[in-house]
């Protein structure tokens, strides 16, 4: 049986135009800006990022100047915000657009997903949000909103699942007047209303269609799986002091945190009983 959205793409897009949060990257339609905000919102919260992307907007405003400065500038600038492979990317993604598209951020949707660093997810943001393109997104936010609005069972992440998930937000954003502020919309409710605990039922612009709510089960949506216990590693590193001088190497490119500095170290494997040799 079809899903009917019926006025939805309406009420989100009105209550987005009242209630939307004042953020920087929110007054302006430079994809470039866009483009930062959505790479740094990934995993972070937006409290977190907004000091992180002014000053990165200060310090590299443009394409051009993030190609062309050292990685380490890069990281630097990204320092404490975590998942460096992201401004990795971002760097590398700027230097192709320098390449490919005479460092102008490619309107494409195609192109911008060929991107290092850019999903389906982030290259939908930035061609609703930067060129207002009917392009669907699907993030935890929008995943909480349509499970609970439409009372959708199953693991969010199973592939069946997750197509019909992009299908309604596909069919969201294509019947709106504003795709980007539909796509906005549906972040903002999830991020401000719709919360994974303690929603703001009572304001929120869709309740009276959201079947979760009729039947008082909207904690129990999405319905995501308990997660698995962290695994936990212990390491032991080494502080070798020269005078003012330290011993740090460079992490590989294909671990976690590839290409940052780091005292030496060592895993300690469990049961190990003595320590491991220093090489």
């Amino acid at each position: 049986m079809s899903i009917e959205i019926g006025p939805l793409p309406k009420h989100i897009t009105e209550w987005f135009a009242i209630n939307a949060r004042d953020l920087p990257w929110r007054r302006t339609r430079d994809p470039y800006a866009i483009w930062i905000s959505e790479i740094m919102l990934q995993q972070t919260q937006v409290k977190t990022v907004i000091p992180y992307w002014e000053r990165w907007m200060r310090e590299l405003p443009n394409i051009q100047s993030l190609a062309a400065t050292d990685e380490q500038r890069v990281l630097k600038l990204w320092e404490g915000l975590g998942y460096y492979t992201r401004a990795c990317n971002l760097q590398k993604a700027a230097r192709l657009i320098c390449e490919n598209h005479s460092a102008t951020f490619p309107n494409d949707f195609e192109q911008i997903l060929e991107l290092p660093g850019i999903g389906r997810y982030t290259a939908g943001a930035i061609a609703s949000i930067a060129f207002n393109q009917p392009k669907p997104i699907l993030d935890g936010n929008v995943v909480r909103v349509l499970t609970r609005q439409f009372a959708i069972e199953g693991d969010p992440k199973s592939p069946l699942i997750q197509q019909q998930l992009w299908d309604l937000s596909t069919r969201l954003v294509t019947s709106a007047d504003c795709p980007s502020s539909l796509n906005q919309g549906l972040m903002e409710l999830g991020a401000t209303i719709c919360t994974p605990r303690d929603p703001l039922c009572h304001s929120c612009p869709i309740q009276r269609s959201c079947a979760a709510f009729k039947t008082n089960q909207v904690t129990a949506f999405p319905q995501i799986p308990v997660r698995k216990k962290p695994r936990q590693r212990k390491f032991i590193a080494y502080i070798l002091r020269s005078g003012d001088r330290f011993l740090v190497r460079k992490r590989s490119e294909t671990v976690v945190n590839g290409n940052l500095w780091e005292f030496p170290n060592i895993e300690i494997l469990r049961g190990q009983k003595t320590l491991p040799a220093f090489k």
